[in-house]
């Protein structure tokens, strides 16, 4: 993306952040860098096995609010452990919606797409192991006969969580350290939001694995589909938005109220 070394024209405000993009200045070997994108989605699919697995152990039905928790608190590991080193995409969504708009190389795309959906088909094979989970009981499927309500409700929720990522991505010194914390929050906003209709995806990676595994495809184009569409216009609503407003200053006193 716009930190990457392999900078395109129009990235001059996409400077630097750990949070989606490529950070600045490091030459990572590659497959060190694909490695981490397969490695944070497993850790966020496996969390969600867990506690999905764990509550079906004790007898007990996993409720909306632990499951958006959990899937907001990992995203926040994710960011802070991986972020420095592959960007913390976790998501095909968000690799292909800066792929588009010129703040992530292309010729990277396929390397981290893959790694994303081979890490979260690993995970939930490893959660079945574990946790003896059934992949069903981990599928993201649509209310039935809402296929069009979960279709929007994931559109829309992506678009939204998309478009705080790429506001900071583009001046993540607003919110200095906090942007892990910003970014779990919103993901664990937009699972209560969308969880009653579509299961809360946001994610084709987060959907494919427990697809795969119980061999249940004909629902899943909805959790490809959706959110690579919310992400991509989330993208373009801050290019339409920002184009012609620099970030703010980093000497101002509002950056320098958030600023160690």
């Amino acid at each position: 993306m716009g930190a990457s070394n392999d900078s395109m024209p129009g990235n001059e405000h996409w400077k630097f952040t750990s949070l989606f993009f490529l950070p600045s200045g490091l030459d990572l070997n590659p497959a060190r860098v694909v490695f981490a994108e397969g490695l944070g989605t497993f850790m966020l699919m496996f969390s969600i096995c867990g506690i999905m697995g764990s509550m079906q152990l004790l007898g007990n039905q996993v409720g909306l609010l632990e499951y958006a928790t959990t899937a907001g608190t990992a995203i926040v590991v994710i960011i802070f452990t991986l972020g420095d080193i592959s960007g913390a995409h976790v998501n095909p969504a968000v690799t292909i919606a800066f792929a588009v708009f010129g703040h992530f190389p292309w010729k990277k795309v396929p390397f981290y797409v893959m790694s994303q959906l081979l890490g979260s088909i690993l995970a939930t094979y490893v959660g079945e192991l574990v946790f003896r989970v059934n992949p069903e009981f981990i599928m993201t499927v649509p209310v039935k006969d809402h296929a069009f309500a979960a279709f929007t409700a994931e559109f829309i929720a992506t678009f939204f969580v998309t478009f705080l990522a790429a506001s900071l991505a583009r001046d993540a010194r607003s919110v200095g350290r906090l942007a892990g914390f910003v970014m779990g929050i919103s993901i664990a906003l937009a699972v209560l939001m969308t969880g009653p209709l579509s299961g809360g995806s946001l994610n084709p990676a987060r959907s494919i694995g427990p697809a795969i595994l119980a061999w249940k495809l004909d629902q899943i184009w909805i959790y490809f589909v959706a959110p690579v569409a919310g992400a991509v216009l989330g993208v373009s609503m801050v290019h339409a938005l920002c184009l012609h407003h620099p970030p703010q200053s980093h000497n101002s006193s509002a950056a320098r109220g958030v600023l160690p």
